[in-house]
Formats: C-alpha cells, sequence, structure tokens
C-alpha cells in the first residue's frame, strides 16, 4: 500500500515556524497535523486540513528527552480530529537538510501513545511525521494492533490558480 500525504505551502510553512519557536525548557516543540483520509489507487491520499499547535504549558519537564506533552496536550489534539473525524499525526522538527529519520525515543513513545488516537476517530490511521527543512518522514498506523506502514511520498501543494472557474444556469 502506497500512502501520499499533501500539506498546502502555507501550512507547511505555519508548521515549521511553530515548531522552530524557543520553548523555556523543552529543547524542541511538538505539534499535530489534523487530515482528511481517502482511498487512492493503490493505497491511501492524506489530505492535511490543520495544525494544533502544543501550548507552552502543556509541556512537561522530562530531562533525557527534547520535549515530553502531558494529557492536556493529547486531550486537545484528540478533540481537534473528533469532528470531522480526522487522521492525527504527531509531527516534530530535527531540523538541518535531507531525509530525517526517526530517533529510538520517537519510535518507542510513538508506538506507546498512537494507539490511544484511535480512541477517539476509530475509523481513521493515525501517525507520526518528522520534517527537516526540506524533508520529512512518516509512519501511519491504519488500525490498532497492527503494524505501522511508511507514508512513501509528501507533496507540498504550493500553485494557485488564478483562473475562477464557474457555471451559468439558466432558469428554466
Amino acid at each position: 500500500m502506497k500512502v501520499v500525504l499533501k500539506i498546502t505551502g502555507p501550512m507547511l510553512d505555519l508548521v515549521r515556524r511553530d515548531l522552530a519557536r524557543p520553548h523555556f525548557f523543552a529543547r524542541e516543540r511538538v505539534g499535530f497535523l489534523t487530515a482528511g483520509a481517502a482511498a487512492a489507487p493503490g493505497g491511501l491520499m492524506l489530505l492535511v486540513r490543520g495544525y494544533v499547535p502544543v501550548a507552552d504549558e502543556d509541556y512537561e519537564v522530562a530531562p533525557g528527552v527534547g520535549a515530553r506533552i502531558g494529557s492536556n496536550a493529547m486531550r486537545k489534539a484528540a478533540q481537534s480530529a473528533y469532528r470531522p473525524a480526522s487522521t492525527l499525526l504527531h509531527v516534530h522538527t530535527h531540523g538541518g537538510r535531507g531525509l530525517p529519520g526517526f530517533s529510538g525515543v520517537d519510535l518507542k513513545s510513538g508506538n506507546e501513545f498512537v494507539p490511544g488516537f484511535f480512541q477517539s476517530c476509530p475509523k481513521m490511521p493515525h501517525g507520526l511525521l518528522v520534517l527537516s527543512d526540506n524533508g520529512a518522514t512518516g509512519l501511519l498506523w491504519l488500525e490498532p494492533g497492527k503494524p505501522s506502514v511508511s507514508i512513501d511520498r509528501f507533496i507540498r501543494v504550493d500553485q494557485p490558480i488564478v483562473e475562477q472557474w464557474g457555471a451559468k444556469y439558466e432558469l428554466a
């Protein structure tokens, strides 16, 4: 199965700006993307709908990890994915250029908290993303208790439509 994620350029820029902000004790920031999911030829298409930043007060002091967030942050993210039913993607950045990779901590904690996303949106896939300055890597769980699959392709959508299309109708 091929998984493709599409995100608008302005949304991706917003996410990167938010994740680059310093926090007074956490060494990195995290956030959540919400996305619609649709069957596509040979796989699944994820269309990013929104971004939920983690509030400063929802980070917890945790030596040994870049950032730890509390149950308030998870609750807010789950609520944002409830209606409309959305895929929930935990996102953070490792900076730099090139294809980023998940750390051992990323994979261990993701395996622990992603299954909880299925409680609020059981019929949607959920996952993790890590960004660099010019790339992304992602994992997606299609259902709880099953292994994750890779997000195979990321598409930044930037081209605006400069023409307006419409139809003229005659009333009969």
